[in-house]
Order: structure tokens, then C-alpha cells, then sequence
């Protein structure tokens, strides 16, 4: 008997997804993502892309506050992700965020099993899947969730710090305290790094955009933004060669070196790194099977909705948007996959 809705991915559209279709009587089973060295060092563990971060302050409902007694309450002793009992008050963390959403999913009944997907076939239905650990099932609707993976610099620094001053998204971590009133530095020369840049010149006291040629690859107007504003410094034809920092501080500095002297090299003290040289989406068990955009990402192929190319395939979140990759819209738009999903079983009599 195939399974109403497979949901592949656990970060806030893969739960999100999850909780409507369990709500609308679904039965979901969703596949959370193995436990593996591959996937810890793409940084694609179960809990998705937030619960490799630290404090999120801009998700609705979570304001500042002490929130242990209430993780008490709603969260088996044993997913009660660890917090510094020194900084109890602060917002909601990344970990406990995505354990609140898991739980609410399975409150409502929704399966989950913690396996990746390595393969699948949409060209029949209902459709095939296959699991890691080799198990195979059918679903009559697959909801894709699978994110995307930020791109780093693949420097061992660069991995020690990583949500100790080494972040890829500022509008996620630019306004936390550690970044206010002090020097940063954004790696990348495109419209994205430029517009990270721009960002943090609202926290930091100074923006050093570090970009490995002498002219960027941004669009003109943003180019000219970030080259006009006053606390934005570029360092021209230089690559990050080593994150600095202590374990009690994080990062305090970044060395860099010139792409045209290697013996050139320069320390830039700094509260934190912000990397903007591009995200991957987490698509490579689809094999092309469902169309992409030119940058890889899950096509929706009708306007404010999450149908894709296959009848009955529908994506959600970071897999699909390639633009504004934030925890709240991609819980947005896992609420509309799940009632897609649903509106297109009942439209083919799969009650």
C-alpha cells in the first residue's frame, strides 16, 4: 500500500509540510536524513540548515525569555537540545527551534524515519523511492524539503568557528551582539556578498569585503552601492587563508593573502566572517528527474504555487528558492506544498 505524501527534508518547510498533512489526515512519513560523516561535513544532518546555527531572532512567536521550563514541557527529556546555562535568556536557538517543529509534526501523528533518500522514480506512480539502508516505498505525493547547503571557504578555521563568528547569512546572524559596532568581513564578489555587505553596515562599525579578483561579478547597481558606501573596504585579488580566534572569544581576525603575491599576506581583525559565495541545492538523488533552474534549484512551474514538473511532486523551502532562503518563508511555503498536496490527492479521488 504506497503511502499518501512522502515529505523528504527536516528543516522548517520539510516540519512545516508535515503538520499540515498530518492535520488534514495525511498520515505523512517524512524522511528526516541519516545520521552520517557524509552528510555532518555538507552540513546535511536532520534538523536542516537552522540547527547548524545558535540564536534565531527573527522567527515570529520567539522573543527573548527564558525558555527552559517550556522545552521541559514540550519535548522528551532526551531531544531537549543543550544550552549554555550562562545565556539563558536570550532568543530561541537554531536546534531548539527545529526540535519544537518536529515535535508539533509528530504530536499530529506524522511518521519519521531518519534515512536519506538516494533515489528515486517519479516517471511511474505511484511513485518509487529508495532509502540509504536500501528499503524501498511508494507514495502517491512526495513533497521535496531538502534545502540547500551554503558554500564555504572548506578552511579547517573556518569549520572551528563556524556559529562563533563565521556565519553564511547576515540577515540571519548580522544583528546579534557579537557583530554590532565591530569589524566583519564578507567573503565574495557577487550580488549576494554585496548584498550581505550592505546588510551588515547596519551592526558593524566596518565591512571588509574580501573577493579574489580585482573587479566584481555583481550586477552594476549593486556593485556601485557597495563600492560608494562609506564603511564598506574591499580587498582586491586576496583570498581568506586562515579564520583567527580563541575558543573563549570565537573569531578575532582573518588572515588573507594575495592572489598575485603569494607572500603578500595581511591580518584583518574582525568579530566574525559572513562567507556569500553561493549555496548548492541539496538535489542530487533526483537525478534530473524533476525540472531545474539554471542554478539547480527546484523549478515551480506555477506562480505562487509549489507544483514542479511532476504531477504529483511538489517542492518547498530552500530547494526551491534561491532568493530570499529564510526559516519563515520556507515554512510558508511548506504549508502550501502540504495543502497542494492535499488539494491534488482529493482532485484524483485519492481520498
Amino acid at each position: 500500500m504506497p503511502e499518501r505524501v512522502i515529505i523528504i527534508g527536516s528543516g522548517p518547510a520539510g516540519w512545516t509540510a508535515a503538520i499540515y498533512a498530518a492535520r488534514a489526515e495525511l498520515q505523512p512519513l517524512v524522511f528526516e536524513g541519516a545520521v552520517t560523516e557524509e552528510n555532518r561535513m555538507k552540513g546535511t544532518l536532520p534538523l536542516g540548515q537552522l540547527a547548524l546555527t545558535t540564536e534565531v531572532e527573527n522567527y515570529p512567536g520567539f522573543p527573548a525569555g527564558d525558555l527552559r521550563e517550556y522545552l521541559k514541557s514540550a519535548l522528551p527529556p532526551e531531544r531537549i537540545p543543550w544550552r549554555d546555562p550562562e545565556h539563558t535568556h536570550g532568543a530561541v536557538t537554531g536546534p531548539e527551534l527545529m526540535e519544537l517543529m518536529r515535535q508539533q509534526a509528530i504530536n499530529f501523528g506524522t511518521r519519521v524515519i531518519t534515512d536519506d533518500i538516494v533515489e528515486v522514480d517519479f516517471g511511474t506512480h505511484p511513485f518509487r523511492l529508495k532509502s540509504l539502508s536500501g528499503e524501498r516505498y511508494e507514495a502517491l505525493a512526495v513533497i521535496i524539503a531538502t534545502g540547500a547547503r551554503a558554500n564555504y571557504l572548506g578552511l579547517e578555521s573556518e569549520e572551528r568557528f563556524k556559529n562563533r563568528g563565521v556565519s553564511a547569512c547576515a540577515v540571519c546572524d548580522g544583528a546579534l551582539p557579537r557583530f554590532r559596532n565591530n569589524p566583519v568581513v564578507v567573503v565574495g564578489g557577487g550580488d549576494s556578498a554585496m548584498e550581505e555587505a550592505l546588510y551588515l553596515t547596519k551592526f558593524a562599525s566596518v565591512v571588509h569585503v574580501v573577493h579574489r579578483r580585482d573587479q566584481l561579478r555583481a550586477s552594476k547597481i549593486m556593485a556601485e552601492r557597495a563600492l560608494k558606501h562609506p564603511r564598506i573596504q574591499f580587498h582586491w585579488n586576496a583570498v581568506v587563508e586562515e579564520v583567527l580566534g580563541d575558543d573563549e572569544r570565537g573569531v578575532t581576525g582573518v588572515r588573507i593573502r594575495s592572489t598575485v603575491d603569494p607572500d603578500e599576506k595581511t591580518e584583518i581583525p574582525c568579530s566574525g566572517m559572513f562567507v556569500a559565495i553561493g549555496h548548492t541545492p541539496n538535489t542530487d538523488f533526483l537525478r534530473g528527474q524533476v525540472e531545474t533552474n539554471e542554478k539547480g534549484y527546484i523549478r515551480w512551474i506555477h506562480p505562487h504555487r509549489t507544483h514542479t514538473s511532476v504531477e504529483g511532486v511538489f517542492a518547498a523551502g530552500d530547494v526551491a528558492d534561491d532568493y530570499y532562503r529564510q526559516a519563515v518563508t520556507a515554512a510558508g511555503t511548506g504549508c502550501m506544498a502540504a495543502l497542494d498536496a492535499e488539494r491534488w490527492l482529493g482532485s484524483k479521488g485519492f481520498e
